[in-house]
């Protein structure tokens, strides 16, 4: 038994999960593990395994499931912690995650977006949890320029251009700096939402990992959601879904499809560079695979006018992400030391 095993059984003595062998059930980009529970007689639970030697850290997620059950949104009920360990017992939201329903109820698409639109209005309707840090100008900055430390470094051995690069995209961003930021989840995509139709309004939508939330634009979660790195939404779907959202919180239409644009071209840049990383220094060259889609979102924003004074910039600095240099970012996997 690993001496993570023994934690874990030691964490679950001290609850009604006693003696319940954990069946890994996922794990993500981060070092935190997954695991299902299950009962003899019937009943799931989720453990969270955040192992505290490897950077993660357990509170945020506790503070933030509170806040938002607080607001009838449907977060995990945090049923033990450790937050010492670093382990939480976890209520299970199920399987029927938007990537998966979707696929095989596509006539469902457009409900299931519509209600994690409103699940977010809904946020975004009441102050933000305390303690939250800015997702300011200056933080999406070095963000985006992840693209440059990771993916064009990965791709062409330098990081050329990216001073001029941040310097531009700071005074955008400044530009749409909310007057009244809201909590953003920033990880609010079909891998993360769970469909849960036997509860009611915003809750049908299931939330998970979301313990890096921030304060930020109201247009960023669903620049997440629509801009996803997984899968495909169709641009009818973002469309309708973005009406929906301006519609219902009576924002101005241009200024938020500005900052949607602009916001999507800040957080695409950042995932190339994430996913990059990913590959080159964490050994998971997997995730090279979703660069395309991820490009091609990027190439899509900066088509918009609200991008017209970065977008030739960055289309000279980052390559096209070509076969080969795919295969690149995947054959110097795990090679990289962290910058």
């Amino acid at each position: 038994m690993t001496d993570r095993a023994a934690l874990a059984t030691s964490f679950l003595t001290g609850t009604d999960w006693a003696g319940i062998a954990p069946v890994m059930l996922a794990g993500d980009a981060s070092n935190r593990k997954y695991f299902r529970l299950h009962r003899a007689g019937g009943g799931t639970a989720v453990l969270m395994d955040a192992d505290p030697a490897k950077g993660e850290d357990v509170r945020p997620f506790v503070r933030v499931a509170r806040h938002l059950s607080a607001l009838g949104l449907s977060a995990p009920q945090v049923y033990a912690a450790d937050e010492v360990s670093g382990f939480l017992l976890l209520e299970d939201l199920g399987d029927a995650l938007f990537a998966r329903v979707i696929p095989g109820a596509p006539d469902l698409e457009q409900t299931l977006y519509t209600n994690a639109t409103d699940a977010l209005i809904t946020l975004h309707a009441h102050p933000p949890a305390p303690d939250l840090k800015p997702y300011d100008t200056a933080t999406m900055t070095r963000m985006a320029a992840l693209a440059w430390t990771w993916y064009r470094r990965g791709a062409l051995g330098d990081d050329t251009g990216i001073d001029p690069f941040m310097a531009q995209c700071a005074s955008l961003l400044d530009q749409i700096a909310p007057r009244a930021p809201v909590m953003i989840l920033r990880d609010y995509h079909a891998e993360n939402l769970i469909w849960l139709p036997d509860r009611a309004g915003a809750a049908r939508t299931g939330l998970l990992d979301f313990q890096d939330a921030m304060t930020g634009h109201p247009a960023y979660d669903l620049v997440s959601m629509l801009q996803d790195a997984r899968r495909d939404v169709g641009s009818d779907i973002e469309r309708a879904t973005i009406a929906h959202y301006v519609t219902r919180t009576g924002q101005d239409a241009a200024a938020f499809d500005r900052a949607y644009h602009l916001l999507g071209a800040q957080r695409n840049l950042r995932i190339l560079g994430v996913f990059a990383r990913l590959s080159l220094h964490y050994a998971k060259p997997h995730y090279v695979d979703l660069i395309p889609r991820v490009w091609g979102h990027l190439d899509r924003c900066l088509s918009h006018p609200a991008l017209a004074p970065i977008a030739a910039c960055i289309r000279a600095d980052l390559p096209v992400p070509t076969p080969a240099l795919l295969q690149r970012l995947k054959d110097l996997c795990g090679t990289v030391p962290m910058l």
